[in-house]
């Protein structure tokens, strides 16, 4: 191949190089961060309205249920009902409280307690909060039990990430490519 000296011999910059990231740029770093633990929360909301009251997931649920078990009882069915909504109120903290320490974390890597800890008192607050919520709804029940329960969820979130955070292998390095 014949020498051409019009050519640079340095290699193209690649794009990321180059370019501003704009979703840097249009989206504050706070709000990439905070946006899905927010989120969450106007789920957490939206489920605790009278929509998602026991009478209406139970007729929601019972056709499910029978489908599945035809013999089921009706005493059966109430503790399953009962069941599932207790599980649902673990879970949907588990979660927030894992969205609240990504929020908390922010741009940070690792573990740290104290956000753990935040993530854990943000999502018991709002708990007792959404709580108070649903002692203005007609049909829910607001109790402190559920209350604690959902700390319990959040709290199993927080002892899930320091056991993630302690227990795992870190990641090999990454080759770095030789340049000749």
């Amino acid at each position: 191949m014949p020498e051409q000296p019009w050519r640079n011999p340095r290699p193209a910059p690649q794009l990321p190089e180059v370019q501003p990231r704009l979703g840097h740029l249009l989206i504050p770093t706070w709000l990439r961060a905070w946006w899905p633990a927010v989120l969450w929360a106007g789920f957490i909301f939206v489920m605790s309205t009278d929509t998602f009251s026991s009478a209406h997931t139970g007729s929601v649920i019972e056709p499910i249920l029978r489908w599945l078990f035809p013999a089921i009882t009706a005493d059966q069915f109430d503790v399953i009902h009962h069941l599932i909504r207790k599980s649902a109120h673990f879970s949907e903290y588990f979660v927030f409280c894992l969205l609240l320490f990504r929020a908390v974390r922010g741009a940070r890597v690792g573990w740290h307690w104290s956000w753990g800890l935040t993530a854990l008192v943000i999502a018991a607050c709002y708990s007792c909060l959404d709580e108070i919520h649903q002692a203005f709804v007609a049909s829910r029940t607001a109790t402190p039990y559920d209350s604690l329960l959902d700390s319990i969820g959040a709290f199993f979130a927080y002892l899930a990430l320091f056991a993630w955070f302690r227990f795992r292998k870190p990641a090999p390095p990454l080759p770095t490519p030789e340049l000749s």
